[in-house]
């Protein structure tokens, strides 16, 4: 106990402010580079918004995961914290780098096996609650609702 008050005494304090207002405006420039890479599909190939949706976020993966292979992507996160981990980006990264971490205990066992660890329980959450919205939504419909 007394130890733990010590060090905590010596801990440096955490710019909390700072890393707020750097995770914001870094998710946010991310999210505005999405929405120009939408709009390039809009006007260029002259998609629907809706049909803009799907290759951009394939845009962005792809960039993430190019960004992660290269060491681009973590020394942003280290840069912006948070701001890099809610975009579906982060996602992504946190795929790419557990593949990478892992190729050489294979590409079956090291790979395959430990790339979903950390988006794994992602991934389950989600479908989990689609499943559950899906139904509720069945229930109200049935019973005459919308």
């Amino acid at each position: 106990m007394e130890y733990q008050s010590f060090a905590k005494q010596r801990e440096p304090a955490r710019p909390i402010f700072r890393n707020v207002i750097l995770a914001f405006f870094v998710g946010g420039f991310i999210c505005l580079i999405g929405q120009f890479i939408q709009t390039f599909f809009m006007n260029v190939f002259h998609f629907s918004q809706k049909a803009a949706g799907n290759p951009t976020v394939a845009v962005l993966i792809f960039t993430s995961v190019l960004l992660t292979g290269l060491g681009v992507y973590d020394k942003i996160a280290q840069f912006a914290g948070g701001g890099t981990a809610v975009p579906v980006t982060g996602f992504a990264n946190s795929i790419a780098s557990a593949a990478i971490e892992h190729k050489t205990e294979g590409y079956v066992l090291g790979v395959g096996g430990n790339m979903f660890k950390l988006a794994g329980s992602v991934i389950v959450f989600g479908v989990v609650s689609a499943f559950f919205v899906a139904l509720i939504k069945w229930t109200i419909s049935v019973l005459g609702g919308v």
